[in-house]
């Protein structure tokens, strides 16, 4: 029997558009048309291919310097699942451990990260993301690891209170007094009844990782310029955004399908998966 998750339309179709960026990500030097980074100054900003004097050639039209514009947003997506990827899982392993800590032991240790979270978040995640970056310099991996100071709190405030729920239940006291150690009754009851939540936070957590990227990139404190980037190529198509249109449009589209694919794919775990609505359902 299919499981339940499985029969989601909202799972489904996140699973799509995110298996889709994802294959674009991966097959990137075998779908692209051209060279992403070869220039012809003859060819500069080239309409679609469907428009007036357009070029079969270059479907999505050509940028101020010739580039192809298609062959740029596949390698753009290379870096953005990267990102959203690693940065979500940095995020969640940070967040996880520490909601796991807070939310079991509780008393003093609770109280202290608590605190912590409650600092750290009074700073809005995009300034903070840009003082991050002002101070680690660019780079794909200063931005994952940008996303991850500054998003491990999501994780922990929302995981922290569901393992205080779950900690109260009869079979973790059971646990207890059956004599398991604190880390195996933690791995062993309270991982596996939180995990739900937790899959649900990543999926969507992948979707932000992808539009602060882009936001890190448009200013000009995400990538290195040598490599390719939604965000830098939002911020060279606003130059010409009258005479080619799709050299803006293509790489905020991109953004809008990735980010709707991890929403939708996380929104619809939430609801497949989560406990509570699934009795209230019944």
């Amino acid at each position: 029997m299919m499981p339940r998750w499985m029969r989601s339309a909202r799972v489904l179709a996140g699973l799509g558009l995110a298996a889709l960026m994802l294959v674009c990500a991966m097959a990137a030097p075998w779908l692209a048309p051209h060279d992403p980074d070869e220039q012809d100054l003859l060819a500069m900003l080239l309409p679609a291919a469907w428009q007036a004097g357009g070029d079969e050639t270059h479907l999505l039209g050509t940028d101020g310097l010739g580039r192809d514009v298609l062959s740029r947003l596949l390698y753009g997506a290379r870096v953005a699942m990267t990102v959203a990827v690693t940065a979500s899982f940095g995020a969640a392993l940070a967040g996880a451990i520490t909601a796991y800590v807070a939310g079991y032991l509780g008393g003093w240790m609770d109280w202290l990260i608590g605190r912590a979270i409650d600092v750290w978040m009074s700073f809005p995640p995009v300034i903070l993301s840009l003082i991050l970056m002002t101070g680690l310099g660019t780079g794909a991996r200063n931005v994952v690891l940008a996303i991850v100071l500054v998003d491990w709190t999501r994780f922990c405030r929302v995981l922290r209170a569901e393992v205080i729920v779950v900690t109260q239940r009869d079979y973790v006291t059971a646990a207890r007094l059956a004599g398991f150690s604190h880390l195996r009754t933690v791995l062993k009851e309270i991982v596996p009844a939180t995990m739900p939540l937790l899959v649900t936070l990543l999926t969507l957590e992948m979707g932000i990782a992808v539009v602060v990227e882009a936001i890190l990139s448009f200013v000009g404190l995400g990538v290195k310029s040598d490599q390719i980037a939604w965000g830098q190529m939002i911020a060279d198509g606003r130059e010409a955004v009258y005479q080619a249109p799709w050299n803006l449009l293509a790489p905020v589209l991109a953004i809008f399908v990735a980010v709707a694919g991890f929403n939708l794919l996380g929104d619809g775990l939430r609801r497949s998966l989560d406990v509570r609505t699934l009795e209230g359902r019944e």
